[in-house]
């Protein structure tokens, strides 16, 4: 499995997001420093979930890296979290 797919299992299975859109931004990064260049690094993130909602936005971002937390530690170099 892709690491975008992995994202968007996850994150469905844990929020069953409203909104979910995950880009693969990889290719805007090859050969910057840190970057691993494997294509799988760097990602956008679009999500809307009616969990979220009454968290604040730090609390937000931390559900999120909680439950990516183990593709933070390894392939993704770089997310972007955009909450709808």
């Amino acid at each position: 499995m892709h690491v975008q797919e992995q994202i968007e299992a996850k994150l469905i299975a844990a929020l069953s997001p409203d909104i979910l859109e995950v880009e693969n931004e990889s290719h805007l990064h090859a050969g910057h420093a840190g970057s691993p260049n494997s294509g799988e690094s760097h990602f956008k993130l679009t999500l809307k979930a009616s969990g979220l909602d009454t968290l604040t936005r730090l609390e937000r971002y931390r559900k999120v890296h909680s439950i990516l937390a183990e593709e933070l530690a390894g392939p993704v170099h770089a997310l972007s979290i955009s909450f709808k």
